[in-house]
């Protein structure tokens, strides 16, 4: 993270909020309200905070409302949530996706390949998931992921009864993605092994010698990260739909916004206006283009 995130602090809040002469006088126009689902994964925390105060600068209400992840998309079919930033697509959620998408539409990609696994401390062992078999002992037969609903999920149980794998001493622990954490928290200050569900973005790699265990049966792939909104936000919302088919981010802009939250206790608020101000012009472009 480029330091001036962290020193300028709540000043760029400010300005952040305000943006340049033009857009605060268009700001002034009330736009109606937009409603995100948001999970409680900071990887979806932390661009929603950008996105929200970018629409609120267009003169947007904002309401963010957390919820697991099947109810956002069930939310988005019923025209009750209006936009989700943290879709995994084409393989992580794709049982999701082919449940609604008839009824939903990819408005655009955020970021691009991004990796998710199980991931373990760089001093295992062990390099394959095939490397566990046997070795359950040593992880106390746990691979501790986040909430039941989200895709990752799934594909670990999937990979627990994939019979290649050899892993019926493994037991797949549901929690949240806070409790996983204290996991390996805990684990780390006693230097014990553990397996967890890792994605990137996320701080667990800027914080800890971590790795991913390689997946030669090919159950983890790749995916884009994408916004997604019901199929007539168009119409609904032309603005802001507008502004959000610009809509990009840097997976290490999204590491460092989660870093500065995780261990300094820097608000998202403020680091998404810092990063809007970093990123004033495109900003400003962005909003141009779709206030036009």
């Amino acid at each position: 993270m480029n330091k001036k995130w962290i020193i300028a602090g709540t000043s760029l809040f400010v300005l952040g909020a305000c943006g340049n002469d033009n857009n605060a006088e268009e700001s002034l126009a009330d736009q109606g309200t937009i409603v995100f689902g948001q999970t409680a994964w900071t990887s979806t925390e932390a661009p929603t905070e950008i996105v929200r105060q970018i629409l609120e600068e267009m003169g947007y209400d904002v309401d963010i409302s957390l919820l697991d992840q099947p109810v956002i998309f069930e939310g988005m079919q019923n025209q009750d949530v209006d936009f989700f930033m943290d879709a995994w697509l084409p393989y992580t959620e794709a049982a999701l996706w082919e449940e609604y998408e008839d009824e939903l539409i990819q408005v655009t990609t955020s970021y691009e390949d991004v990796p998710l696994g199980w991931v373990v401390p760089e001093s295992v062992p062990f390099d394959s998931i095939s490397d566990l078999e046997g070795n359950a002992d040593m992880f106390d037969g746990e691979v501790v992921t986040i909430g039941e609903g989200a895709g990752i999920v799934d594909i670990s149980r999937e990979v627990i009864e994939d019979e290649t794998y050899g892993l019926d001493d493994y037991e797949l622990i549901p929690s949240s993605e806070a409790a996983m954490l204290g996991v390996m928290e805990t684990k780390m200050q006693s230097q014990e092994p553990f397996i967890l569900t890792g994605w990137r973005p996320h701080s667990m790699f800027s914080r800890y010698d971590l790795k991913f265990l390689e997946d030669p049966e090919g159950h983890f792939n790749y995916d884009n990260v994408y916004v997604l909104s019901y199929d007539g936000i168009q119409e609904d919302h032309p603005e802001a739909y507008a502004l959000l088919s610009q809509w990009s981010i840097s997976v290490s802009d999204l590491e460092d916004m989660m870093y500065e939250y995780e261990h300094h206790e820097v608000p998202f608020e403020e680091t998404a206006a810092a990063w809007i101000e970093e990123n004033r012009d495109r900003v400003d472009e962005m909003i141009e283009q779709a206030m036009n």
